[in-house]
């Protein structure tokens, strides 16, 4: 390489001298304390059981006594009567028989039945869990300690950008 050449290079490099000096660089620091930071989440759910309860139902009355008596009480009380008196003792007996008939046909119509029936009942229960957002992390760096909050436990050293700056005068 000639003299010309050598020089043109020692130039360039002392000109790139300022670019290759960094305003930053890495060192690691000295993990003294991590403190996990914890809240608590409510997860809510549901619990469901069947149980059988009794369900009780009134039983439904039925017309068809009634209609059968009064058809019965009538003709019963047509035999009996004679001239005017056998429209009387017809409707008579018409309605003493729709009443008898009624009574007869629906004797437990005003009882209650019981049936079994199963029902599902379910309610919400809280689960409260701790779940871990972030760690507390002191560290020394040259002398001083320094906190700050970091999504993962670093372990026993923390590897730190270290950011140069000249003081104004």
């Amino acid at each position: 390489m000639n003299l010309q050449a050598k020089l043109i290079m020692s130039v360039l490099c002392v000109g790139a001298l300022p670019w290759a000096q960094a305003d930053q660089f890495e060192d690691f620091g000295r993990v003294l304390r991590v403190s996990p930071r914890v809240e608590q989440v409510n997860r809510p759910h549901q619990e469901c059981r069947e149980e059988t309860v009794q369900v009780q139902q009134q039983q439904p009355r039925s017309a068809g006594g009634s209609i059968i008596g009064g058809i019965a009480g009538a003709l019963i009380g047509n035999q009996v009567g004679r001239g005017n008196g056998r429209t009387a003792a017809t409707a008579a007996g018409a309605i003493a028989g729709a009443v008898v008939g009624d009574r007869i046909d629906n004797d437990g119509a005003n009882a209650v039945a019981t049936q079994e029936q199963v029902v599902r009942q379910c309610r919400t229960v809280d689960q409260w869990e701790a779940r871990t957002n972030g760690y507390d992390v002191t560290y020394d760096y040259r002398g001083r300690n320094y906190t700050t909050v970091m999504s993962a436990d670093p372990g026993q050293r923390i590897r730190l950008r270290v950011s140069v700056e000249p003081l104004p005068q």
